[in-house]
This record gives structure tokens, sequence and C-alpha cells, in this order.
């Protein structure tokens, strides 16, 4: 059974970096388009990050813009985020997630619905 991982969060101070890992066990993530979702304390998940399936196309929310670079490698079946000057809002658990349903897809991928997602990292930033 396939499965996504995420590692990597932590606490960081603000101004700080980390980078988070999201390993895909079981299954192969090569075709298909992925994206990194935050959700904090009492607020909805919202999408931060996605990378088109041979990771030539790359798009982010404004509030990360900058800051954050996702990316992937394949032939490990993972993807990144690495995350650079962060703030103390950037505090949340972060998802990745796959969408399963366009291998190859290489349009919009911010709003894509994404199917298939991980079980989070905790990200804290203290100021």
């Amino acid at each position: 059974q396939v499965q996504l991982v995420e590692s990597g969060g932590g606490l960081v101070q603000a101004g700080g970096s980390l980078r988070l890992s999201c390993a895909a066990s079981g299954g192969t993530l090569g075709p298909y388009p992925m994206a990194w979702f935050r959700q904090a304390p009492g607020k909805d998940r919202v999408f931060v990050a996605a990378v088109r399936w041979d990771g030539r196309t790359t798009t982010y929310a404004d509030s990360v813009k900058g800051r954050f670079t996702i990316s992937r490698d394949n032939a490990k079946n993972t993807v990144y985020l690495q995350m650079n000057s962060l703030k103390p809002e950037d505090t949340a658990v972060y998802y990745c997630a796959a969408d399963r349903t366009s291998p190859y897809f290489t349009g919009n991928l911010s709003n894509r619905k994404y199917d298939f997602w991980g079980q989070g990292t905790q990200v804290t930033v203290s100021s």
C-alpha cells in the first residue's frame, strides 16, 4: 500500500530555515503533481506550493513566494519543501499530497484536487 511520509519538521526561530521531505513508500510519485499544504491551529488547510510531475513547473501561495522552494526527485520518490526566512505565521502542520487523478498534468497546479495525503509534520516558528 502506498504511503506518503513527511519529515523534517521541528522548532525554529524566526528567520531560520527548515527542509521538509515527503517520501513515498510502496509506490511511485513519478507521474503525479505533488503539493504541500499547511494547517494552522483553528484554521483551514491551505495550499502552499506545488510542483509538476517532471519538476519543471512550480507554483506558490503569495504568502511564501520568495521564501519557500518546492522540488522533487522522482528517482528517490521524494518531494521537498525548503523553507527560508521563516516567520511565526508559518507555524502549522505541513502536509504533502499527490494528485493521482492527473498523471503527467501540465496545467494549473494550484487548483488541483489532491487526493492522497501524508500524515503531516509540525513546524513551529518562535518569535
